[in-house]
C-alpha cells in the first residue's frame, strides 16, 4: 500500500519537534561524530565572503555555522528547519558561539518562503532522505539558488555500511514492532542508491552531481552509550522503542547489544555517507 505522504509529514514534524531537545542536549556528540561530514560539505560548497548561504534541515545548525565563518560579517547564513523546536535549539547555539551573521527561520523545504535566485549556496545534511517528497524539495532548492551557485548535501549510504543505525531498526522489525522498510518511502537509507540521487538531482534542474562516498568513525564509548543515544536521537525509531513496555524494551536492548557489542569491540563503528555536490 502506498505511503500516505500527508500523514507522514504530520508524524515526521511531530517526531522532530519532540526530539529536538535531545539533539540539543547531545549536540557535542553529534557535532564531534559528524565533523568530517560537515567539514567536507563546506569545503565542497566553497562559500565566499559576502555570500548568502541557506542551510536546510539544519538541526542544531553546526554545518551552517562552518559556512558562517567563511562568509564573514558581510555574508548571511539562513539556518532553517521545519521543526520550530529545532530552530530554537539552533538559535541558542549560534548565540553561544557569538555568531551575528545568522538568520534563523522555520522553513519547510518542500515549500520555501524565499525569493527565486536569492541564495548563493545551499547545504543540507541528512535532510532530503527523510522528506516526504525529495524531488519537490530539490526543485525548490534549485528555484532559490542563483545561477552559478552550489548545492552540497549528505545522505547515508547502504544499511550494511551503517551498522550503528541499522541493527536497532532490524531488531525492531524482526520482533514485529516496526514494518519492514519500504524502499520507496522516506527514511534514513532512502537515498543510499547513487542512481536515485542522480535522477532526483538532474530531474530538479541541477547539473550532473559529483557523488563522493565518505566513511568516518562513529565513536560510541560502549554498548550502553549506543543504546542511550539511539533512544534519544533516532527520531521515529526512538519513539517506537519508547512505546514498548519495559520487559519488551529490555528484550530489544539485549538483542541489539548482542549484535553491536562485537562490532564496537573490534574498533570504532563507522558511518558512511554520500556527499553530493551540484550546481
Amino acid at each position: 500500500m502506498p505511503i500516505d505522504l500527508d500523514e507522514y509529514r504530520r508524524r515526521s514534524h511531530e517526531t522532530w519537534e519532540r526530539t529536538a531537545a535531545n539533539w540539543d542536549s547531545e549536540r557535542e556528540f553529534i557535532h564531534s561524530a559528524t565533523a568530517p561530514v560537515n567539514e567536507r560539505m563546506v569545503e565542497r560548497l566553497d562559500p565566499r565572503p559576502g555570500d548568502t548561504i541557506l542551510d536546510i534541515a539544519a538541526g542544531t545548525g553546526d554545518t551552517g555555522y562552518l559556512a558562517a565563518a567563511a562568509i564573514g560579517d558581510s555574508g548571511r547564513l539562513i539556518s532553517t528547519d521545519f521543526a520550530a523546536a529545532m530552530v530554537d535549539a539552533a538559535q541558542g547555539v549560534s548565540e553561544e558561539l557569538g555568531l551575528e551573521n545568522v538568520q534563523h527561520r522555520v522553513l519547510d523545504a518542500e515549500h520555501m518562503d524565499l525569493d527565486d535566485s536569492s541564495v548563493d549556496g545551499v547545504l543540507c545534511r541528512f535532510g532530503y532522505m527523510l522528506m516526504a517528497d525529495p524531488a519537490a524539495a530539490l526543485r525548490e532548492t534549485r528555484r532559490v539558488l542563483r545561477d552559478g551557485g552550489r548545492l552540497c548535501f549528505a545522505v547515508w549510504t547502504a544499511p550494511d555500511e551503517n551498522q550503528w543505525a541499522f541493527l536497532s531498526g532490524l531488531v525492531m522489525v524482526e520482533r514485529g514492532h516496526m514494518p519492514p522498510p519500504d524502499p520507496d518511502a522516506p527514511g534514513i537509507f532512502a537515498l543510499a542508491d547513487p542512481e536515485r540521487i542522480r535522477g532526483l538531482v538532474t530531474g530538479a534542474g541541477f547539473a550532473e552531481p559529483v557523488i563522493e562516498q565518505l566513511e568516518f568513525p562513529w565513536p560510541y564509548a560502549d554498548v550502553d552509550e549506543h543504546w542511550s543515544l539511539t533512544r534519544k536521537l533516532a527520531g521515529p525509531l526512538s519513539i517506537a522503542i519508547d512505546r514498548l513496555d519495559e520487559d519488551e524494551r529490555e528484550a530489544v536492548r539485549g538483542e541489539v547489544r548482542s549484535r553491536i557489542e562485537p562490532l564496537i569491540a573490534d574498533g570504532p563503528l563507522t558511518g558512511s555517507v554520500h556527499v553530493v555536490t551540484t550546481s
